[in-house]
């Protein structure tokens, strides 16, 4: 019976590309560590680049709503979003051990062992929610305060810190979540709680800051109330999965227990994954106040590219997210030719999209920059700050394929140091170097994030052929 099946299966024709992509959305059944590798990088790529896609939505849906309620109410958001940006480290890192533990385990054909290693990440996340929630909870108004926020400020945005800080264990559930998802190669699924959670955000957003019914106005503190009640109800829908199951994973009450030898790897792996995102987020902020010394128009020219690169490159990160569980399953089921095959091929095609991406901005800055602002002063700013970095995106597909592909077989530390390196040895001293002491201005600093990330990709390649990734345990 088995031979006749699996002759059967060697025998299917092999399906379409548009049937790989309904396939994909569907969610797919698959196993990751056999058969076409195009095919399984198409179909954990296309859920997990809608995926981050619908994660934009939330902040994009939110200030939309917001700027309606004046200048006082955007600030409140920006503020506590930039406090946010620790929530968002802390998550992710979290999450790439657990994608790498949850997919290792799946690439082994162990289903117990990835939903041990799932409920000691979410045990994790909860410890990790109280620890950031509650201060924020409790400190809200004294963060805004020295956070530089006027008393006007404070008074009328205090309630959206509050809930948005204290309720800022929702965010990292439903990025750990979802991690564990994408480990186990249900990356649709992943996928379709981001949908719930938006359309969710939609509908509450307005109801709750401008009031409907017997709703009762609400302001900047009703946009931080829908967000958490969206984002709350997608973190509920995706226990419930959980305990549900699918085909690879499912967690039932035998699993519910704490295991410490478990648990401590997670955080081992977690802490520099952890130290990783916050070492990259930490030298924006010095970009940023070196080109600040150009004025605010300067600024405003760098805001502006760099959103729209931001938003550019969240389909890159798709790409780098499936390789990430192809390198954790294919390591798993010890077919480390198969992970890594999968980092250049998958590399290959995030290089032919951001650099076809990259032309597209080079050739037509100044038509996409007019979208955003026709202010003379900033216009040259923003141009050239999308036309350089835009130079730039051919590396740095790459780069970011390669350190995902680590971060999948569980060496977060190798990334670490690469960033460390790229951006606070090389990057930030090039760009104040070139913008001060060179006639580029501030173009020197825009110029040093493409030398960092050249460089950042070529000593992942170099590091990536020496081959101490595939020999990881987690």
């Amino acid at each position: 019976m088995n031979d006749a099946i699996q002759s059967s299966t060697a025998t299917a024709p092999p399906k379409g590309f548009w049937q790989s992509v309904g396939e994909a959305l569907r969610g797919s059944h698959q196993d990751y560590t056999t058969g076409s590798l195009n095919r399984s990088i198409l179909l954990l790529a296309i859920p997990m680049v809608l995926e981050m896609v619908l994660e934009s939505l939330f902040a994009v849906v939110d200030v939309f709503w917001v700027s309606r309620l004046g200048a006082d109410a955007v600030a409140t958001v920006g503020l506590t979003e930039s406090v946010l940006t620790l929530v968002f480290g802390v998550s992710l890192g979290l999450g790439l051990s657990t994608t790498a533990m949850v997919a290792r385990r799946i690439g082994e054909k162990n289903s117990e062992g990835a939903a041990i290693a799932a409920v000691q990440a979410i045990i994790l996340g909860l410890i990790a929610s109280v620890l950031i929630g509650l201060p924020g909870l409790i400190f809200a108004p004294k963060l805004l305060q020295a956070m530089g926020a006027t008393p006007s400020i404070i008074a009328s945005g205090a309630g959206y810190t509050r809930i948005a800080l204290g309720g800022s264990g929702v965010v990292l559930l439903l990025f750990l979540n979802n991690s564990i998802f994408r480990g186990a190669g249900d990356a649709a699924i992943a996928m379709r709680l981001l949908w719930v959670s938006n359309i969710l955000n939609l509908i509450f957003d307005p109801c709750l800051i401008f009031g409907l019914g017997p709703i009762p106005r609400m302001g900047v503190t009703g946009a931080a109330l829908a967000t958490f009640s969206g984002r709350g109800i997608g973190v509920l829908y995706q226990f419930y999965r959980l305990a549900k199951g699918t085909e690879r994973l499912r967690i039932l009450r035998r699993h519910l227990r704490v295991q410490s030898d478990i648990l401590w790897r997670l955080v081992r792996v977690s802490i520099t994954g952890i130290l990783q995102f916050l070492i990259g987020q930490a030298s924006w902020i010095g970009l940023v106040r070196i080109v600040s010394l150009f004025g605010a128009s300067a600024l405003a020219g760098y805001t502006i590219a760099i959103r729209i690169v931001i938003f550019a490159i969240l389909p890159s990160w798709g790409l780098s997210n499936a390789a990430a569980t192809l390198v954790g399953q294919s390591l798993g089921a010890q077919r480390v030719d198969r992970a890594r095959q999968a980092v250049w091929r998958t590399g290959f095609w995030n290089m032919a999209f951001l650099g076809s991406v990259g032309i597209v901005f080079i050739v037509f800055a100044p038509q996409i920059i007019s979208l955003f602002t026709h202010d003379s002063s900033v216009f040259g700013y923003a141009v050239s700050c999308l036309r350089v970095f835009s130079c730039g995106n051919i590396a740095f597909a790459y780069g970011m394929v390669m350190l995902q592909a680590f971060n999948g077989a569980g060496d977060t530390l190798t990334p670490t140091y690469v960033n460390l390196f790229g951006f606070w040895v090389l990057e930030l001293p090039l760009a104040w170097w070139l913008a001060i002491h060179t006639r580029l201005g501030v173009n020197g600093v825009f110029l040093s994030v493409v030398v960092a990330q050249s460089a950042i990709v070529l000593i992942s390649i170099v590091l990536f052929r020496q081959g101490r990734w595939a020999r990881q345990r987690i």
